[in-house]
């Protein structure tokens, strides 16, 4: 009995808190998701994180270049779509832009729900897999709190892209690549293949970190082998990445 109330105060005093967990994500992601495993699964201060750098960096693009320089920019970049737009009324064509610019704006303005939405879908996806396909024992909190955490590098993407928005000309702004994290950054995307562009913007270094984290979270949660978790989160990407490039072959 008296070994058992020297144990009981150790174990908790060694349970992580929410920032450490956050810190760890980065540093030492195997004792976040062991965290996790053991039922420490909020994850109200990732969420917070990811919302804020998304405001921080939705406040930097509208300071320096405007809503409406980005949508004419998305267009301009595309060949396909602004051989479109050029062939449209000057009405329609300027109705077009302003649609284009205000859906962009939403989308930042909403990413809280975004980030949630988004997160859950991961989660459901990804727990479906290693359940089913791998025979983990994972449940949906757990999966969700390791998707939440896994993103986290996405925010200094983010935060590198409000920085770089300062240094950029507002007419050779694009949305698609905000820092240079990937090859696509340093390519001029109307000269540029449209699928190998597709193909080098998911080559990203956030997203293949963010790929990473999730392997290990799925795996640890799920209680199978790490190299199950690879296969179930970078299978699924590869499907995705390919569809992505298909279509930009296609349509551009």
């Amino acid at each position: 009995m008296s070994e058992q109330q020297v144990v009981a105060p150790a174990a908790e005093a060694a349970s992580l808190s929410q920032l450490e967990r956050v810190g760890n994500t980065f540093t030492a992601p195997s004792t976040t998701f062991a965290e996790i495993q053991g039922g420490k699964k909020s994850w109200w201060l990732p969420f917070v994180i990811l919302s804020v750098v998304s405001y921080i960096l939705f406040a930097a693009i509208t300071a320096k270049v405007g809503w409406q320089q980005v949508a004419e920019n998305a267009t301009n970049q595309n060949p396909k779509t602004a051989e479109r737009m050029a062939k449209l009324p000057a009405e329609q064509r300027e109705a077009g832009i302003k649609m284009t610019a205000t859906i962009m704006q939403g989308s930042f303005i909403a990413s809280p729900a975004i980030v949630l939405l988004s997160n859950v879908i991961v989660a459901a996806v990804l727990l479906a897999t290693i359940n089913f396909v791998f025979g983990g024992k994972a449940n949906f909190g757990a999966v969700f709190a390791v998707s939440m955490y896994a993103w986290l590098p996405s925010a200094i993407k983010s935060l590198l892209g409000a920085v770089v928005v300062y240094f950029t000309v507002p007419e050779s702004f694009n949305i698609n690549v905000l820092a240079p994290t990937n090859l696509a950054a340093f390519l001029n995307p109307a000269e540029t293949n449209a699928a190998l562009y597709k193909l080098l913007t998911a080559l990203d270094v956030t997203m293949i970190w963010t790929l990473v984290l999730l392997s290990i979270g799925l795996a640890t949660v799920a209680g199978v082998k790490r190299n199950l978790g690879y296969i179930a989160v970078f299978g699924w990407w590869v499907l995705i990445t390919l569809a992505g490039v298909g279509s930009a072959a296609i349509f551009g």
